[in-house]
């Protein structure tokens, strides 16, 4: 009688382990790759390196963004924070804001610690050229993407942007158009 309950004990166990696995390995599935209808960790953290002018990561972001999900509207949010990059810097360079150019430059190019002993020099309008034409170049191809995986997205999403540009011209750059949830 002893053996008999221990066996079915014994039996009991692997079975249970095997349902808390399944369990577990279905919630995981559901909550971390259950579609975009979930957060999305990589937009949400550019829309903050946005605000914080953070270009670079805000860039890298999105990069994530598109290796994770690769879709239209990544390929169009990488479009944007390029293009936004490249207004901020011809705003700077407007008001000649030749310093926090340099400094936005630096951002771009370095982010190591041994960046801190190495540090790229340039001259700020040398530097505000070279942004401003790789910024360029990066959204005319994301863009380009973009319109070869779904042109009819890219003319329903699109305008949103250009809404929030006309509505925050003198700093649209640092955010993202209300209809966008990251």
């Amino acid at each position: 009688m002893k053996q008999g309950l221990l066996s079915r004990v014994e039996c009991k166990r692997p079975v249970a382990g095997l349902c808390l696995a399944l369990l577990l390995c279905w919630s995981g599935a559901n909550g971390a790759w259950g579609g975009q209808d979930g957060p999305l960790p990589h937009l949400h953290r550019a829309k903050i390196y946005l605000a914080a002018g953070d270009f670079r990561r805000a860039i890298e972001a999105c990069r994530h963004e598109v290796d994770a999900r690769p879709s239209v509207e990544a390929y169009l949010y990488l479009t944007y924070v390029y293009q936004a990059l490249d207004a901020y810097v011809e705003s700077l360079a407007k008001a000649d804001q030749w310093v926090p150019l340099e400094h936005l430059y630096l951002s771009l190019v370095t982010g190591k610690p041994e960046d801190l002993v190495d540090a790229p020099d340039v001259l700020s309008r040398i530097a505000k050229e070279l942004m401003q034409s790789g910024a360029r170049q990066q959204a005319d191809i994301a863009a380009e993407l973009a319109t070869r995986l779904d042109s009819a997205a890219v003319a329903r999403i699109w305008p949103q942007q250009t809404a929030w540009r006309k509505s925050k011209p003198d700093g649209w750059w640092f955010g993202i158009p209300p209809e966008w949830s990251w």
